[in-house]
């Protein structure tokens, strides 16, 4: 596990690619093609803006709700490959988009990686509870949130989800935070 604070850590315990796969976002895809569709949600400006210049520069497309609400009819809509998802968001919170898209047969396959400035070992657990996949607490690197999103992206099309969600509750089990 890297050194690079908290909000590292928390995300790496899956990170690293099986196989020796790259994590950039080009592999294997021909030039052109969008490496994902990734929607972040978050109600802060700044935040949003960093993630989405990070993933555009890895190939990602990217889709953008500053509420819940928003947030709720864009995944809908555009069913992205992967959901940066903000807890602590106006209207409808984080977890109620989480429970909302892990009730419905049509949403509960994409990938949350939860996006928040809560870092309690009972928030993890709750994201985890409602089938997220990862959990990074602000502030955090955008280089490695770039990283983590591509192979978290990589592995749900493997259909590694449920492999990813068991690694994230062992990792619960054995850290203390």
């Amino acid at each position: 596990m890297h050194g690079g604070g908290a909000h590292c850590e928390q995300l790496l315990w899956f990170a690293e690619p099986e196989g020796g796969a790259e994590a950039s976002g080009s592999s294997g895809r021909p030039s052109g093609t969008s490496t994902g569709r990734v929607l972040i949600v978050d109600d802060e400006n700044a935040i949003r803006l960093v993630c989405r210049l990070n993933l555009q520069t890895a190939g990602f497309e990217t889709l953008e709700a500053g509420d819940g609400a928003t947030a709720l009819a864009l995944v809908r809509a555009e069913r992205p490959d992967l959901i940066l998802l903000d807890i602590m968001l106006p209207d409808v919170n984080g977890w109620a988009i989480a429970e909302e898209l892990a009730a419905d047969p049509a949403t509960r396959e994409i990938p949350i990686l939860f996006l928040t400035a809560r870092s309690e070992r009972a928030d993890m657990s709750r994201g985890h509870q409602l089938g997220g996949v990862g959990y990074v607490t602000k502030p955090f690197e955008p280089v490695a949130l770039t990283e983590t999103v591509t192979t978290v992206v990589e592995r749900a099309r493997r259909g590694e989800l449920e492999a990813m969600r068991l690694e994230w509750e062992e990792a619960l089990r054995r850290q203390t935070f």
